[in-house]
């Protein structure tokens, strides 16, 4: 077998014949060559994750007509490791009357929460950590180690503003996780599977044609979930001096910048492989396995560019007007698509493949299109109560 063609089986196989002719045990062998696996995949994220701080600086820099980082090497790329150096020698600083260990576990569990989600994305056909039959499942409850992180960090600082910060942070991440899970549930659906790998494999149309609202739903959940803008509701300069992090300095605060980071560029990722056919182009991951690698990132990238443009473009907005957005629109309109999609999927099984996306594409506007009538409805009602009714304009008659 070439090693372009499947270099990791390749690969495995080379350190096992080593392993093994050094002596050890063949089920040692096993575990070892899975941490190296590990520990390389974790050292390539971390290489993104500072090459994701260089291009968000750029980006935004651009969003909001500045300049960026253009000093420190060719287009300012070695800014990044200038930050790092700095944290890295900044003081370490621990308040007093915190909980320690819990104080320090939490900017670790919140790196933690992102790395472990990589085990079940399938980079190429050939390339997966776990193939789970439920990854769908997975992604949920990995993702919400995240939240335990935030309020670990809130409650063990000791600190008032901090402890506020991470109530309203988990509040919102509790209630979007419900219309993102249901919205992880219409691929699931349309491929017939929980993994993520049939899930790829079933597009052979991007289910994003079959369920563009699905799509959307996800997106918003997402960037909720990650606690960006419009949904910061962790941290906030005006009334919480900073938010759940205000205790941390040094490589500690570094862990949970660096850990949001990566958790966008993760969700693109996710919303690439759930609603854009994964690593699948035009049959390029057919090619070799490195294309499928190139084909995920730039969606996953796509998605990132999407994220940092909502974050850099809307203001935040109040957390009880989120959080009636969430259970009285949002999660009612994931539900109902859920049903709709499950319906549509049995009623055009067999029909040529035109029919099943039109019909499916067809039925996710007229929902959208009736959510979106029923929120101006309640929206003029609520508007009304506030300022009363308007005044009819009589018009004269000559």
């Amino acid at each position: 077998m070439s090693f372009w063609n499947d270099p990791l089986k390749v690969a495995a196989e080379w350190l096992m014949g080593i392993f093994t002719g050094w002596g050890m045990p063949e089920l040692l062998a096993q575990i070892l060559i899975g941490f190296l696996g590990i520990f390389i995949l974790i050292a390539l994220l971390m290489v993104v994750d500072i090459f994701l701080v260089w291009v968000e600086r750029k980006v935004v820099a651009r969003f909001q007509d500045r300049i960026g980082p253009n000093r420190l090497g060719p287009f300012g790329l070695i800014q990044p490791f200038a930050d790092i150096i700095k944290l890295l020698i900044k003081e370490d600083t621990t308040p007093s009357g915190a909980d320690k260990v819990v104080y320090n576990i939490a900017p670790m569990l919140s790196m933690m929460s992102v790395l472990i989600l990589w085990a079940v994305v399938p980079l190429a056909p050939t390339m997966l950590g776990v193939d789970l039959n439920i990854g769908v499942l997975y992604i949920i409850a990995a993702g919400a180690i995240g939240t335990l992180s935030i309020i670990m960090a809130g409650w063990s600082s000791n600190n008032k503003f901090a402890l506020i910060g991470a109530f309203r942070q988990v509040a919102v991440m509790v209630a979007f996780e419900i219309p993102m899970l249901a919205t992880l549930l219409i691929p699931t659906i349309l491929a017939g599977s929980m993994g993520t790998a049939a899930i790829i494999e079933g597009q052979n149309i991007w289910y994003v044609l079959l369920s563009p609202l699905g799509a959307l739903i996800f997106l918003i959940a997402a960037i909720a979930e990650l606690g960006r803008s419009p949904f910061d509701m962790a941290e906030g300069e005006s009334e919480l001096v900073s938010g759940f992090n205000i205790e941390y300095s040094g490589m500690k605060f570094g862990m949970f910048y660096a850990g949001e980071l990566l958790h966008a560029l993760t969700f693109g990722g996710f919303w690439a492989i759930m609603f854009f056919g994964g690593y699948r182009f035009f049959g390029l991951e057919k090619v070799h396995p490195f294309f499928a690698i190139a084909v995920l990132l730039f969606k996953a990238f796509v998605g990132y560019w999407i994220i940092m443009w909502v974050k850099y473009t809307l203001m935040r907005i109040r957390i009880d007007q989120m959080l009636a957005f969430n259970w009285k629109f949002l999660t009612p309109l994931a539900f109902v698509l859920i049903i709709v999609t499950a319906l549509m999927n049995a009623l055009l099984a067999g029909t040529p493949t035109w029919l099943h996306v039109t019909g499916m594409f067809l039925s996710n506007i007229l929902v959208a299109w009736i959510a979106l009538g029923m929120a101006r409805s309640y929206s003029r009602k609520e508007r009304e109560k506030v300022e009363g009714p308007k005044p009819v304009v009589e018009t004269a008659h000559h």
